[in-house]
């Protein structure tokens, strides 16, 4: 446990050097200037799917939320705390991103939950928010499961009146991604060949 801690305080020192000091300091630069993404990603909070390490970006370059399995719930103007869509509206209307990942992965803990909840020890609101995505008999496997999650979220992003504005307009893409963790590879879905295929550059 001390290693762990002691290892993100050093990596907090060499941040410090690499971004926050200096004439030529990156945070310097977005606290005046504020923050531009063009591209918002919808994240697992898995640790190992770092949407900022995977992509090797910079600080400014991603807006990003994180939750259970990657999911975004459909559109709800009611008076509960919807922090996905929160995230989702700031994104949208205040940063105006152009680009939108939905971004999947294997050996998901939420998916998991989803197709065996009976086994989780503690279940106060996971259940609940993975059947937002409940799968039917045709996606028993979680790897099946989870991207047919990853189309529920895209057709909930739909619902949302300023998203669907935007994409009928051509100022936002949606873009479905599923990263393989042990291959540590990408797979983009294509509307075209209406399959998953590797991302290239």
């Amino acid at each position: 446990m001390q290693h762990s801690f002691k290892r993100i305080l050093e990596g907090y020192l060499a941040f410090r050097d690499k971004y926050a000091t200096g004439d030529n300091s990156v945070m310097q630069h977005l606290a005046y200037h504020g923050q531009q993404p063009e591209i918002m990603i919808v994240a697992c909070c898995d640790s190992r799917v770092d949407p900022a390490l995977i992509l090797q970006c910079e600080p400014g370059d991603l807006f990003i939320v994180r939750n259970v399995a990657n999911i975004v719930p459909p559109y709800e103007a009611d008076e509960n705390h919807h922090g996905t869509s929160a995230a989702l509206e700031f994104g949208v209307c205040y940063l105006n991103v152009k680009h939108l990942i939905i971004l999947g992965h294997s050996q998901c803990g939420g998916i998991s939950a989803l197709l065996n909840g009976e086994s989780l020890k503690q279940n106060d609101f996971i259940s609940r928010w993975v059947s937002l995505i409940e799968s039917n008999n045709t996606h028993k496997d979680e790897d099946s499961c989870a991207r047919h999650a990853l189309t529920i979220s895209y057709e909930n992003c739909l619902t949302f009146p300023w998203i669907k504005e935007r994409v009928d307009q051509h100022k936002l893409l949606i873009h479905r991604w599923y990263f393989d963790i042990k291959e540590g590879e990408i797979y983009a879905y294509s509307p075209q060949e209406k399959k998953y295929q590797r991302l290239t550059a």
